[in-house]
């Protein structure tokens, strides 16, 4: 198939605070630069679009020489972390902006969904509306008008088709915009995160006509979510995004993979914020530790094998019915097993507990846990995301035959053990 996409040496850089270089000298030799055909001086000394630091200059790359092409019929989903640039491609691709380097090919037709009530007016009906975003996306009024019943009835708000959409809800603006979008004759499909304002129903419908358009109609569909669900159904290729620049292109799970993979930085001791009255409180957490059964360190655990968790943490006052508990959740947030220790009494001091694992099979891939220090069963310090754990496949036969999977969770047996001693010395 042909390409209906192609982009070269792509990037866009943004000016932070105010627009100019604040003088009027530099603004004349970024002018006599642009005048010669040279490149902006000031663009050269811009840094990368990472949120996590601090930057020390006012340019930032959005994006930085992004290089790919799409094959007409293709459903490519682009993922990647908040700011990693993705809604920026997106708008330079349906020429909502422009770059400032490289070149973009593109052949036919775009409808684009970028932000929710895209091209709507708020004063107009939803009547009035679908003629309109229909002759902003480039249909002709007698096309829109024969596919108009199609439209309202796909977006499922018939009743409201004649009053003012500003008394829409988001959802609703969303379910008529898209339902729009989805009924221009077009080759090339630009859908952004605006689907996630939709109800459940209504995005597994409109997952399904995405996924006619590509397959059944062999239109190019572009799909930006978070929800790595919604890209596994409907994508076949995944573009993987991060601080503005191509991280890896390839088939959908593997990428997807590799993204959740380096989203959770692979440790094996955490360290926990105290809470900001930690002189007051009567205790709270200092540090957890990701161990073999032995005792060593570990990054990744093999399914199948035990391992155990220690947490340090500090008394201050005299806690009765004292309770430390430790929840593990999978990548979905969903609640997996939560273990309590049994009520003791603690005087002042550092204190570790130790929670000892082997009856709980995991299958491969990252979970999260989170802990609570509780006394008189009222929480006194808790952290829902105290640490994260990678379970590594397994690598013999024998304990392959021994897992027993459920729903690619797991096997939950028996409790954890937990034992809590006290420590010598400050930790």
């Amino acid at each position: 198939m042909s390409s209906v996409i192609k982009v070269e040496n792509l990037s866009k850089a943004y000016q932070l605070g105010e627009v100019g270089t604040g003088t009027i000298s530099r603004d004349l030799e970024r002018f006599w630069a642009k005048v010669q055909g040279k490149e902006d001086p000031f663009l050269k000394i811009g840094e990368v679009n990472d949120r996590t630091t601090k930057g020390k200059s006012d340019i930032v790359w959005s994006l930085k020489d992004i290089n790919f092409k799409i094959e007409q019929g293709d459903a490519v989903g682009i993922i990647g972390r908040n700011g990693a640039g993705k809604s920026t491609l997106l708008k330079i691709l349906s020429r909502v902006t422009s770059p400032t380097k490289g070149s973009v090919k593109v052949k036919g037709r775009i409808a684009s969904l970028l932000e929710v009530g895209t091209g709507f007016h708020p004063e107009l009906s939803g009547r009035e509306n679908i003629y309109l975003n229909g002759a902003i996306l480039g249909m002709r009024k007698a096309e829109i008008k024969r596919k108009f019943d199609e439209i309202v009835d796909f977006s499922g708000v018939e009743r409201y088709i004649d009053t003012p959409v500003k008394r829409y809800s988001s959802g609703m603006y969303v379910r008529l915009a898209f339902a729009v979008a989805a009924h221009l004759e077009s080759e090339i499909m630009i859908v952004d995160e605006v689907l996630a304002v939709g109800d459940a129903e209504f995005q597994r419908k409109c997952l399904g006509k995405m996924g006619d358009v590509s397959k059944g109609e062999g239109r190019t569909v572009l799909f930006v979510s978070h929800n790595m669900s919604a890209i596994q159904k409907l994508c076949n290729n995944v573009i993987l995004l991060q601080n503005g620049c191509i991280n890896s292109i390839g088939p959908t799970h593997y990428i997807i993979d590799r993204y959740l993979n380096n989203s959770l930085v692979q440790m094996s001791v955490f360290s926990i914020q105290i809470p900001a009255d930690y002189e007051s409180v009567q205790c709270y957490a200092l540090k957890l530790q990701i161990e073999d059964i032995e005792g060593h360190l570990i990054q990744e655990i093999p399914v199948g094998k035990p391992w155990q968790v220690r947490v340090l943490f500090k008394v201050n006052k005299r806690a009765e019915h004292f309770i430390i508990a430790l929840g593990i959740t999978n990548s979905s947030e969903v609640n997996l097993r939560t273990t309590w220790s049994r009520k003791t009494d603690l005087d002042e001091g550092h204190y570790e507990a130790v929670f000892k694992e082997d009856n709980l099979l995991l299958s491969p891939g990252c979970y999260t846990l989170g802990i609570g220090l509780s006394n008189y069963e009222r929480s006194v310090h808790q952290i829902d995301s105290a640490a994260t754990i990678t379970i590594a496949e397994f690598m013999d036969e024998v304990l392959n035959k021994t897992i027993v999977r459920i729903n690619n969770v797991g096997m939950i047996l028996n409790p954890m053990s937990i034992e809590i001693s006290k420590l010598n010395q400050s930790s």
